[in-house]
């Protein structure tokens, strides 16, 4: 099934157990919110958590910002 046969979700905010390569939806909701940037991310576009701290980012790089790792980006 893709995103366009799917029923609607509820509107705001997903409670979420986040698992080893999985997450689990406990309160349904149509997004989970960035633990750095706190911008609001699809359920349908979550990619990278911490099992650890149950929290979700927006990007990798928002991944390492949390971790404390600076990365220089090329051009920088």
């Amino acid at each position: 099934m893709n995103r366009f046969e799917r029923p609607p979700s509820t509107p705001g905010l997903a409670q979420v157990d986040y698992l080893d390569g999985d997450f689990r939806v406990i309160r349904p909701g149509a997004f989970v919110r960035c633990a750095v940037t706190g911008e609001p991310i699809p359920l349908e576009e979550l990619r990278y958590w911490d099992v650890t701290l149950q929290e979700a980012y927006s990007s990798p790089q928002a991944k390492l910002t949390r971790l404390g790792v600076k990365v220089k980006l090329s051009g920088d």
